[in-house]
């Protein structure tokens, strides 16, 4: 039996990259290959691990089909896939004893990690017809229009092309959903809603909203083309920020009202806000510009001891990394503190052990800084990765844990580091109440626009 692991084909490959010290690289299309032969199933099974993996099955007939799938137990399911017949009634059972000539399998740490790595497998299996396997739910999103002489916001599955990432937002638990942050976020700008191509005539009648006042009515030229402009980046700047711009405006305009002993609008101007943080107390905290929409996923890991890291990047998901929690990397002191060192006579051998190792959050960002953020290839892998991360992040009990980058394109290391440990262990999220004063200033400088 013939086995062939990761590290050999990397050395044939001549892989030449150096990962950061406690880390191991997985590299798409890199699988674990064993020759099957039914003379020597006993010695094969044995050599197969009983731990959760993806798998490909390649067929003995030049031309065959390969088979794919994942397992939480990979040499049960070979073992009932290519094991000799033991039951009474084996037509029940499907078994390729006799037509498969190789295994090539990846182990895995967990659900999320397994079907991710299914999913790269049948799209280099079957590139034409790997969706149907996959029965992958577009993410909702939001659709900013603005090619549109008059944009207006949409709810949309679909990304039109690479370069109009900077139009959608999301991705939403559902439609449903999508649409009434929507229509709620709508209600405090003058937007249209209408779908139609619009050919403004003055002498139409317009609709319920320009009645009501919620809408400029472009339709009938209620309002110049500039100032139509002008409300629509107010939106774009609504979605991008998450709120926060309307927020700190709406606020600004209470306190200067408030100043004025305008008692009657600080009043309606404070309304206008609690029901605005009400809209976005419901945001989740994954929806963001998809082409910003930046992060970290900790998920466990097969190899004792490690986490698996998956970066987000403009909503792509790149790894996983197999992160060692216990390793120390060492980096070499300061310039000055080696010259002092030999200055006071000491040898080369303790001048190299005289190092300092790492902290965990210098560790991790190192991890992060050496994968490669690849551009999706297409809007349709986009939007698979959109998908794939949606439908692990809405559900009601998941494994693992999730972070975003902020403004200033920073991850929360402190929580991070804290949750590095907890994924390790197999425990549940928990609050982080140790940073609730600095969050409580940092929100109170955001809302004065410091």
């Amino acid at each position: 039996m013939n086995i062939e692991r990761n590290s050999e084909r990397n050395s044939e490959r001549g892989a030449t990259s150096v990962e950061p010290a406690g880390t191991s690289r997985y590299t798409d299309g890199v699988l674990t290959c064993c020759e099957f032969d039914t003379a020597h199933d006993e010695e094969f099974f044995a050599a197969l691990p009983a731990t959760p993996a993806v798998f490909v099955l390649r067929a003995l007939a030049a031309g065959g089909e390969p088979y794919v799938s994942k397992t939480a137990n990979l040499r049960r399911r070979l073992e009932r896939l290519l094991g000799g017949e033991k039951d009474a009634n084996p037509s029940r059972r499907l078994n390729l004893r006799e037509r498969v000539r190789a295994v090539e399998f990846c182990e895995v740490g967990g659900d999320f990690e397994a079907g991710f790595a299914l999913y790269r497998l049948l799209r280099a299996e079957f590139p034409a017809r790997y969706a149907e396997r996959l029965h992958l739910r577009p993410a909702p999103l939001l659709w900013l229009l603005r090619d549109n002489p008059y944009p207006r916001v949409a709810v949309s599955s679909r990304i039109r092309s690479l370069r109009a990432g900077s139009e959608y937002f999301g991705p939403f638990a559902s439609r449903a959903e999508a649409e009434q942050y929507a229509n709620d976020s709508l209600d405090f700008f003058l937007l249209r809603r209408c779908t139609d191509e619009l050919k403004p005539d003055p002498s139409f009648p317009g609709c319920v909203y320009s009645e009501m006042k919620m809408c400029l009515a472009p339709c009938f030229k209620g309002c110049s083309d500039a100032r139509y402009a002008e409300e629509a980046a107010r939106v774009d700047r609504y979605l991008e920020s998450g709120g926060h711009s309307l927020l700190v405006e709406i606020g600004r305009a209470r306190d200067e009202a408030s100043e004025r002993l305008e008692f009657e609008a600080a009043a309606a101007a404070h309304a206008r806000l609690e029901k605005l943080k009400a809209v976005q107390g419901r945001l989740a905290g994954i929806v963001h510009r998809i082409d910003r929409l930046n992060g970290l996923l900790l998920q466990p890991s097969h190899l004792p001891g490690h986490i698996a890291l998956f970066r987000i990047a403009g909503g792509m998901l790149h790894g996983p990394l197999a992160f060692d929690v216990s390793a120390r990397a060492l980096k070499p002191e300061p310039r000055a503190s080696q010259d002092a060192a030999a200055e006071r006579g000491a040898s080369p051998g303790t001048q190299s052990q005289s190092t300092q190792s790492q902290s965990m959050e210098a560790r991790i960002k190192g991890v992060l800084r050496a994968v490669e953020a690849a551009a999706p290839g297409s809007a349709q892998e986009w939007m698979e990765h959109l998908a794939i991360l949606k439908r692990w992040y809405y559900r009601t009990n998941k494994v693992g844990e999730i972070f975003f980058e902020d403004e200033r394109e920073a991850l929360p290391m402190r929580r991070v580091v804290r949750a590095v440990g907890r994924v390790l262990k197999g425990e549940k999220p928990a609050a982080d109440l140790s940073e609730t004063a600095g969050d409580y200033w940092s929100y109170r400088a955001k809302d004065a626009g410091l």
